[in-house]
């Protein structure tokens, strides 16, 4: 499970997030790339831009279910 506490600088301010664990597998990116992008130095993804219409919500929610390490976190507000 995502720890906000160990969320990577790069997110965007908002709901959602990734942590330290990320592996950089391309998932998040794959199902929500209007949101998810790579830091290309350090090889993990990020929040580039939070969701602001429901299916950006909807994508977001599918990359947090589908993160293979549960790098990407969700704090509901």
């Amino acid at each position: 499970m995502a720890d906000l506490r160990d969320k990577l600088p790069d997110n965007a301010p908002g709901r959602f997030y990734v942590d330290s664990q990320c592996i950089d597998c391309d998932v998040c990116r794959d199902i929500s790339p209007a949101n998810f992008t790579r830091n290309d130095e350090n090889g993990y993804s990020y929040v580039r831009k939070q969701p602001e219409i429901p299916e950006e919500v909807a994508l977001c929610e599918q990359a947090v279910m589908a993160c293979p390490v549960e790098a990407i976190g969700d704090d509901g507000t």
